[in-house]
């Protein structure tokens, strides 16, 4: 495992750990994952003061630092700045410090395989639990019965475990999608990466989310159409036969299961009582918002305001119990909803600046996505074939016999990377399928949820993820630089010769002629292409010559 992502790595996999919080107060729970997220920006500003490189470009810069700002104002302008400190912490470690680690950290789409491997990992482990919770009758409590999965998040956070699986449903199936289905040694990936993602629906659906379905199934969608539009209407054709199978053959549709789904489309004319409340907090988050309409009431501001706004239906506290825990009161301090609890706090500053970014990192990423799709021609780093032409030397006095002999190995260059360039594309347009997917996934779950428990640090290193694909140059990388590329991108030491240009920032060696994927250039190679290119070393004599 490469240095750089090992601590995205552990900031991931310690959410493996069972949630030791016992009780509701007690103040703010620091978990295992939050120590790790510390270190994570740690271990990057260490690099960062190391390599004294520009860490992010313009665009990133505004992209992930209006959130911060956007913060910072509604602190300052709260009512009470110094009980605000808190949230100012804690919504710039989520949505700004962690993502921005990851996109620094990583340095090719080996490394975010690695991330989003762990992210695999830890759904597997959490729904594997889970479903044993379901069996046994040891999970959380849900109408009158133990039997709702939790993972070893503990009844707390109900919604934890949904989520974990969430998100490694949509990267497995990002990724078993995006991998070749025709040659044979490249099957069993592809199967067990699809058999993953269909295996961790089991938990999903015993975890009796009704937001993390709602949003698995529309990142789902996006990820099926992002892969092509004819195999989204097989595969969803196929996933409705299999739920109609289910449901009238096996009769899984019976039971709690069947209450749960119904109540999806009674939201309005009959709601239960978690619907009722969340309605109630909503219409007192928005009456906050009208009473502080620019700036909010500050981070951590909306539980001292809920009772002023607050409907008289509206429930003190919910019931928790299960899963190894006695039973609990648990408050309501948030309204269940992430853009309307950042619209009370932080106003209409906090709110544009939060939805552009998104917008933003979406736009980006469809967009880099889309080009990525359309670059039949365009190359990859470190996956462009090498022109005939541009691995000829100049012509001198080389014997004319010669070059029939030549020819056949330079004709055979492209043939033989042609594959190696197609597998590289089929990567990055699983990378990107993921990223987008898991933004997806994010932004609808938040239209349910809010941040808040222990995979509240996950949310970040997925929306790193995410800024990531969008931003960061490294996408177009399959494999970290060497320490020769990184040498020859470094600015020269001593001053430039008089007279020329130095090739700072250029690579060792950049091959001439039109950027294409696989195949030779169309066209004979000008007498420019077939001299030494401008990064070699030779190439200022070359300019002098020519």
């Amino acid at each position: 495992m490469p240095w750089p992502v090992l601590p995205a790595v552990a900031t991931v996999l310690l959410l493996c750990l069972p949630d030791q919080r016992g009780d509701v107060g007690g103040g703010p729970h620091v978990t295992p994952a939050d120590l790790a997220s510390v270190g994570l920006v740690g271990y990057c500003a260490l690099r960062l003061l190391r390599d004294r490189a520009r860490p992010l470009t313009r665009t990133a810069a505004v992209v992930l630092g209006a959130p911060a700002l956007a913060v910072a104002v509604a602190t300052v302008a709260a009512d009470d700045p110094a009980s605000a400190l808190t949230g100012f912490a804690r919504c710039t470690q989520i949505f700004v410090l962690v993502p921005v680690a990851v996109v620094l950290l990583l340095r090719s789409r080996r490394d975010f395989r690695w991330v989003a491997g762990a992210v695999v990992v830890l759904a597997v482990v959490q729904g594997a639990v889970g479903v044993r919770q379901y069996v046994t009758g040891t999970g959380a409590s849900y109408a009158g019965r133990d039997v709702r999965a939790v993972g070893t998040f503990g009844p707390l956070d109900v919604m934890a475990m949904a989520t974990t699986v969430g998100y490694g449903a949509v990267i497995a199936l990002s990724v078993g999608l995006a991998l070749p289905p025709t040659r044979t040694g490249a099957r069993w990936p592809r199967r067990a990466a699809l058999c993953c993602a269909a295996a961790l629906l089991v938990p999903l659906a015993l975890s009796f989310s009704r937001g993390a379905w709602i949003a698995t199934a529309c990142a789902g969608t996006v990820v099926l159409f992002l892969h092509g539009a004819r195999r989204a209407v097989r595969v969803m054709a196929a996933l409705a036969a299999a739920a109609v199978l289910a449901v009238c053959g096996l009769g899984a549709g019976s039971g709690l299961m069947a209450e749960r789904l119904d109540s999806i489309t009674r939201v309005s004319a009959a709601p239960d009582r978690s619907v009722t409340d969340r309605y109630s907090l909503w219409a007192a988050a928005t009456d906050i918002w009208r009473d502080h309409p620019v700036t909010g009431v500050g981070p951590k501001g909306f539980a001292a305001h809920r009772d002023g706004h607050a409907s008289i239906g509206l429930s003190a506290a919910s019931d928790t119990a299960g899963a190894g825990h006695a039973f609990q009161r648990e408050p309501l301090l948030s309204p269940h909803n992430m853009y309307l609890l950042v619209l009370s706090e932080q106003g209409l500053i906090g709110a544009i600046a939060l939805l552009g970014c998104w917008s933003a990192l979406l736009l980006c990423g469809l967009t880099r996505l889309s080009a990525l799709r359309r670059s039949g021609r365009a190359p990859l780093p470190g996956h462009a074939a090498v022109p005939p032409h541009a691995a000829m030397p100049p012509p001198t006095a080389a014997p004319q016999a010669a070059a029939p002999q030549a020819a056949a190995p330079q004709a055979a260059a492209p043939q033989a990377a042609a594959p190696e360039c197609a597998g590289a594309r089929r990567g990055a347009t699983g990378c990107g399928a993921a990223a987008v997917g898991l933004l997806v996934w994010q932004a609808v779950d938040f239209l349910y949820a809010d941040i808040g428990g222990p995979t509240t640090v996950l949310t970040s290193v997925v929306l790193g993820l995410a800024a990531w694909w969008a931003l960061s140059p490294a996408a177009l990388r399959d494999a970290p630089p060497t320490p020769g590329e990184r040498a020859s991108t470094a600015p020269a030491s001593g001053p430039p010769r008089a007279g020329l240009r130095p090739p700072y920032g250029r690579p060792a060696f950049r091959a001439a002629g039109p950027a294409r994927l696989c195949g030779p250039p169309s066209g004979p190679p000008s007498p420019r292409q077939v001299s030494t290119p401008r990064g070699c070393p030779n190439a200022h004599a070359e300019e002098v010559r020519r």
